[in-house]
């Protein structure tokens, strides 16, 4: 078993003991010195390298009315419960199972009563988000629909990504793509209509994207591609 649990005063630790073998609080805090590029979505991504190779660390920060009051802040008490435990356990699961998704090395959960603030390391992928690349040129319809087939694998596995969008949806060097940010993703059964609400707000999203930038290289032949790669086959 490579998952393995420490604790420093009120950070609690969980990590890949087969990729690093030990964590503490100035390795989720990175500096300017170690960083080697950022991005950002609903919040930050820090992407940092060490001797183990590079990393992405991920604060986990609220959307919508919450983040006004609590911005980086959960309620919790169970870290089996926290945000980052869950999603380090997904990732574990599907990533071991070949899934493609980023490899989860660490997470931290900083308790204070009854709040807690969390943070993710995975390994860094040499990939780049979907969103990003169509606002320089096409996806060809061949990779339409592989994207097609690989949220459909997700899917037959009853693995819910709870922010399917194309910021979350990377093509890799490899020619692959991968599903990032699980954040509140679970295993559901195939029942209850949660995989066509997934595609819906994978469509909404590129149609946002399109209204809001031009060019933006998606069509609705291009879903249709989407749509013919995620039939069963």
């Amino acid at each position: 078993m490579s998952a393995q649990e420490t604790r420093s005063d009120n950070s609690y630790f969980l990590f890949d003991n087969e990729i690093i073998t030990q964590v503490d609080d100035q390795f989720f805090d990175q500096n300017s010195t170690d960083t080697i590029d950022t991005a950002i979505g609903r919040g930050e991504a820090i992407f940092f390298s060490t001797d183990e190779g590079e990393f992405v660390l991920r604060h986990y920060r609220r959307g919508g009315l919450p983040a006004k009051f609590l911005a980086d802040q959960y309620f919790g008490l169970s870290r089996a419960n926290s945000r980052a435990w869950r999603e380090w356990h997904l990732l574990d699961e599907l990533y071991r199972s070949g899934l493609p998704v980023p490899q989860p090395v660490a997470a931290r959960v900083v308790s204070a009563g009854l709040l807690y603030r969390a943070d993710l390391v995975m390994r860094r992928l040499q990939a780049q988000p979907v969103a990003e690349i169509l606002l320089r040129e096409p996806i060809d319809p061949e990779q339409w629909n592989q994207l097609g087939e690989t949220i459909s694998t997700f899917h037959q596995r009853g693995i819910y990504h709870a922010d399917l969008n194309a910021r979350n949806i990377m093509l890799g060097d490899d020619g692959r793509f991968y599903l990032i940010d699980f954040d509140r993703g679970e295993k559901r059964l195939s029942g209850g209509g949660w995989q066509q609400a997934n595609l819906k707000r994978l469509r909404r999203s590129l149609d946002k994207f399109k209204a809001s930038h031009a060019p933006f290289y998606f069509s609705d032949s291009d879903w249709q591609q989407l749509l013919i790669g995620y039939q069963p086959h």
